[in-house]
């Protein structure tokens, strides 16, 4: 049996999440390395007024997801798998020892940047909930407009990027057709689909600079819902995760497959162990959020316990 860390994407950020970070010397000294390298204080990005930036969204994630993974390892609980949605692939690969922290915070801050200005407004994603994926792929065949299928987060839980206007259309025809709910998620950017090919470009130049490395342990890609191996794979997948959709369902399918029985969820939220619940239903799924530090260990030694019988 394994154990699966998963880190998660925009949307999912929340005001004072690097304040809320265990008090611990891993956790201080991943804040001290990312001040370092961006040359001012990172606590100062994680108030609500700051996270309307995306680059401030992006590297609070980077850095929390590091942090927490980092805290976890130090207190002698080791993942088997690591896998993230969106930028969440890039704490992941720090983790897997595939990309070092410092590369990550430099090409994160780039990543961020290249995506605000190339749609400083007007543009975002919406999740629809209650549509299959066939179900929500004709509706938008029928969009006048920008509108993608971004991510397929679960079997009915799909996001859509694109402009306002065109989402807004979409997602009137997705309720009269039957959807649960439609809602604009707080993502300022039209991740996970064609709009962004110029900007993922720009960063798989930047990606040539910098050494990637294999992983030390297994790294899921959820755009390509298959592990990577090698380096060079994986500066692509990172790069170009940006204009590729999502395929989360089929990511956490993978991961159970290949033997991950608990997947515990960096912070700074719950929304990929809601996900993964189904999946997981006969392991463990849980989030680092709502879970102490002591009980997360307890749950990795009753794992590595159940591998020892």
């Amino acid at each position: 049996m394994s154990v699966l860390f998963t880190f998660p994407g925009q949307g999912s950020q929340r005001a004072g999440m690097l304040h809320a970070l265990p008090a611990h010397a891993e956790a201080a000294r991943t804040l001290e390395e990312a001040s370092d390298v961006l040359g001012y204080d990172v606590k100062s990005i994680d108030d609500a007024a700051a996270l309307r930036s995306t680059v401030a969204v992006q590297l609070c994630l980077l850095i929390a997801g590091v942090a927490q993974a980092r805290v976890i390892r130090a207190c002698g609980h080791e993942p088997d798998m690591v896998s993230g949605l969106s930028i969440g692939a890039y704490p992941a690969a720090v983790i897997a020892s595939a990309l070092a922290y410092s590369d990550a915070i430099r090409l994160v801050a780039l990543r961020g940047q290249s995506m605000e200005r190339a749609y400083p407004g007007g543009y975002g994603m919406t999740a629809i909930v209650g549509m299959t994926q066939r179900a929500l792929e004709r509706l938008i065949a029928q969009v006048h407009g920008d509108v993608f299928l971004a991510n397929i987060n679960t079997e009915t839980q799909m996001v859509v990027a694109g402009s306002d206007a065109a989402m807004q259309r979409l997602s009137k025809l997705a309720i009269e057709q039957g959807a649960q709910r439609c809602e604009r998620l707080d993502v300022a950017v039209p991740s996970h689909c064609a709009l962004l090919d110029a900007p993922a470009a720009s960063l798989a130049e930047a990606f040539a600079h910098v050494d990637v490395r294999a992983p030390g342990i297994v790294y899921l890609s959820s755009s390509a819902a298959r592990p990577l191996f090698d380096g060079a794979r994986i500066a692509a997948d990172l790069a170009g995760n940006m204009a590729r959709p999502v395929r989360w369902h089929d990511t956490m399918r993978l991961a159970w497959e290949r033997g991950a029985r608990l997947a515990i969820e960096m912070p700074p939220a719950n929304v990929l162990t809601r996900m993964a619940g189904p999946i997981f239903a006969e392991g463990v799924a849980v989030s680092c959020s709502e879970t102490s530090l002591t009980d997360l260990g307890a749950l990795v030694e009753r794992e590595r316990t159940r591998d020892e019988r």
